[in-house]
């Protein structure tokens, strides 16, 4: 099974939220500014209830802030190759 590597907009979307700071991201979450920084420079994965906070709080989609791409090729895994609806 190939390893999944989890990268990330958050500094781009911070900067798009009123240029909202580390520590301002990590108070409206509940954490610190420290863990905010090492999830932006993808040292830490955060959980998906933190996850979904961050990207909450950035009034985002889940999918918007975070993207998942597997080491072996870094194509992205997160999307259905069929658009169509399935019957």
């Amino acid at each position: 099974m190939a390893k999944l590597r989890i990268t990330n907009t958050i500094r781009r979307l911070r900067f798009e939220k009123d240029e909202m700071t580390q520590q301002a991201l990590a108070e409206t979450i509940g954490v610190t500014r420290q863990t905010i920084a090492a999830i932006e420079k993808a040292r830490y994965s955060p959980s998906l209830e933190l996850a979904i906070l961050i990207a909450r709080a950035l009034g985002k989609p889940l999918d918007e802030v975070f993207m998942v791409e597997d080491d072996d090729d870094s194509s992205d895994r997160t999307r259905d190759p069929d658009p169509e609806p399935h019957r």
